[in-house]
């Protein structure tokens, strides 16, 4: 039988939604204000180089390391960041799996006094009925 086809644990599939959604989120929140302002300073400083008759050897390495800088920054960022949304992701998730839980629960002996109920109201109908 492959993995697939094999019905993983409550807890493992609720701990890999919560990755899914974190990582997405990360992804998104990684690229913010602070890294597109610096990567507008990468490219002020690369014009101004360039306005100044400063060689593309030299200008060029500059460009590069500001753009690994960027891509470095942003990284950690979505790192630090997935860490953080992972924890709260969990955390919603099983709190919303406990009160779905809860909520059948309250659901099943709510039913539970209906059905005994109609059972002693069917009964009383056919002791009146047999005598």
């Amino acid at each position: 039988m492959s993995q697939e086809a094999m019905p993983k644990p409550e807890g493992e599939e609720t701990k890999q939604e919560a990755v899914r959604r974190a990582k997405e989120r990360a992804r998104i929140a990684r690229w913010d204000l602070d890294v597109a302002v610096f990567l507008f300073v990468v490219l002020i400083v690369v014009i101004i180089l360039l306005f100044q008759n400063i060689s593309v050897g030299i200008v060029a390495p500059v460009a590069i390391f500001g753009l690994i800088m960027v891509w470095i920054t942003g990284w950690r960022r979505g790192k630090h960041l997935f860490r953080s949304f992972y924890a709260e992701e969990l955390f919603r998730l099983e709190r919303e799996i406990k009160e779905t839980e809860e909520k059948e629960n309250r659901e099943k002996k709510a039913a539970k006094p209906i059905d005994d109920t109609i059972e002693e109201a069917v009964q009383r109908a056919l002791r009146e009925r047999w005598k």
